[in-house]
């Protein structure tokens, strides 16, 4: 950059070279400071366009709110939905009922033993330990399947009570729930607990807590199947 101050070297010149030295700088002072002027205009322009900008985007996020907590979405646990029992009764029907053995199922039990809508009901077999009932009692074991019986006959009823027990067999599961529903008459409350009892698979059978159903429901805890010595694991 040429200074506007004579230096040191300048004293050397001669007079014509002053002469000529002080014309060029003339010359180039003009553009200098319509550089510098430039130079400004830009930067001017520059910021006027990130200000634009701004405001462009604080318009685009006018309603939009900031996350209180962290971005991550937890895992929503999926709950099992329960059979349809009348679906099961079409299906039963359609592909040829499971050769099931009623003949251990008499309703004469049911039909002389009503129970209340609202009576819990409990059964457990002899063998069976305390701390095993208590924990179905309580809902510490986990079901496997349910099955609704609202709107069932009593014929698809049963035969939607004994396709879940022989599934969960098949499975080798032994927790399921039925929903037997808790009407005026507890009609299918009745034959459920009158079933129940006798079917040979059943160990226990309690009134699902109020989180599962309460009077409406039974969680019933099944033999566990025994393996034959040829099945592969």
């Amino acid at each position: 950059m040429v200074t506007e101050h004579m230096s040191k070297q300048d004293s050397f010149l001669s007079k014509e070279q002053e002469k000529l030295l002080k014309a060029f700088r003339k010359q180039i002072s003009p553009m200098q400071h319509a550089d510098h002027k430039a130079q400004v205009s830009n930067m001017s322009t520059e910021q006027a366009h990130v200000q634009n900008d701004d405001d462009l985007f604080k318009k685009a996020m006018q309603g939009v709110e900031k996350f209180a907590h962290s971005n991550h979405v937890a895992p929503v646990k999926v709950q099992k939905k329960k059979l349809d029992a009348q679906l099961l009764a079409k299906r039963a029907a359609a592909e040829g009922a499971h050769e099931h053995d009623t003949t251990a199922m008499s309703d004469t039990q049911a039909i002389l033993n009503p129970v209340g809508s609202q009576q819990s009901l409990s059964y457990r077999t002899t063998t069976l330990q305390h701390k095993v009932f208590d924990e179905l009692k309580t809902g510490k074991l986990r079901w496997f399947e349910a099955v609704d019986l609202h709107g069932c006959t009593v014929e698809q009823a049963r035969t939607a009570v004994l396709d879940i027990i022989q599934m969960a067999k098949t499975e080798n599961q032994t927790v399921i729930k039925i929903v037997h529903g808790k009407g005026p008459e507890a009609i299918l409350k009745t034959y459920v607990n009158g079933w129940l009892r006798q079917h040979q698979d059943v160990l226990a059978f309690v009134s699902a807590p109020e989180n599962q159903g309460g009077t409406g429901a039974v969680l019933v805890l099944l033999k566990r199947r025994v393996p034959i010595k040829n099945e592969k694991a």
